[in-house]
């Protein structure tokens, strides 16, 4: 009996010394309660037929038919062709070059000169789409742009009208989207490097391995797991694009529709023409479903290679 009183006392103060720490969890628990749960009873859109003088659930039910226009328009294939292309090249080429900059700034001896260095690489990651446009029109622009007024005269070319040129957007939007946000994993990749134990590069270089040497066997396969994290979370992602990136950097240029038009941007066209809620809802289901079922089974697959990896 005394044992008993005694374990309950335990476990009452464990509970009081928790309470702290869930009082500081409970703002990111309401965060995601109201900004993503409680909005999910919205999902019932994308079956019915909308009509807002009878409301979500007085408006008539309609089955599948919302999500028949993603896939019965002629466009469906080009916009879910560019959506997962870019996306597999985003993920390739962002995190080629956010490994290499992380592993270069973690070779900057000097405290100052690094956070220097992250602060700048960071910062076009905080900018809004809308500012980003604004710099890329003016390296772009036909009339006043630097390509076309300073850099193209000077190495003897002729000015090119770059937002009709269709065929140099994919390259165009791969550089742009990267220049943005590679300070973001840069810094994911960089917080692994630092938590590598220095007991392994003092090691190798007591054997005599060379930087280069060091990089390759020892940085990069304990940054695997890493990458292998962010795979999978960007596999959830390959249904969607970025909006900004693909609607404000482009200017909805008509000219680039073919290489340039995703689902989302799509959606939104068809959104703002037809004022069709019921359809832009079905998109958004239909992309949230095929993301969860995509995740799923990347974790499988690196689960069987690779358990430890994978994320559940």
């Amino acid at each position: 009996m005394k044992n008993e009183n005694k374990i309950k006392w335990k476990k009452k103060m464990n509970w009081r010394h928790a309470i702290p720490f869930y009082i500081m969890v409970l703002p990111g628990l309401i965060y995601l309660l109201v900004n993503n749960y409680i909005p999910m009873f919205g999902i019932a859109i994308a079956f019915k037929r909308m009509n807002f003088a009878k409301g979500i659930w007085g408006s008539d039910w309609c089955g599948l038919q919302n999500f028949k226009f993603l896939f019965g328009t002629k466009d469906a294939w080009s916009i879910t062709r560019n959506t997962i292309l870019y996306n597999v090249a985003f993920f390739l080429v962002g995190t080629i070059a956010a490994v290499l900059l992380s592993i270069l700034i973690n070779e900057i001896t000097r405290k100052r000169t690094s956070k220097v260095y992250q602060t700048v690489i960071l910062l076009p990651y905080l900018m809004s789409w809308v500012v980003i446009s604004y710099l890329v029109f003016a390296f772009l622009s036909a009339d006043t742009g630097f390509l076309n007024k300073t850099l193209l005269p000077a190495l003897g070319m002729k000015p090119i009208n770059w937002y009709t040129d269709k065929e140099k957007w994919p390259a165009i939007l791969i550089l742009v989207n990267t220049w943005k946000g590679v300070g973001y994993s840069m810094i994911i990749y960089l917080s692994s490097i630092v938590g590598i134990s220095q007991d392994y590069f003092e090691a190798a270089r007591i054997d005599g391995a060379n930087k280069l040497q060091q990089i390759r066997y020892i940085t990069l396969p304990l940054l695997k797991p890493t990458v292998i994290t962010m795979f999978i979370l960007s596999v959830g992602q390959i249904f969607r694009s970025d909006f900004g990136l693909f609607y404000q950097v482009t200017k909805n240029s008509g000219p680039l529709y073919e290489y340039t038009r995703t689902i989302d941007v799509y959606v939104y066209q068809a959104l703002m023409k037809n004022s069709d809620y019921g359809m832009s809802s079905a998109a958004s289901v239909y992309q949230s479903i095929v993301g969860f079922i995509l995740i799923l089974i990347a974790n499988q697959v690196v689960k069987k290679y690779q358990e430890s990896s994978a994320l559940f």
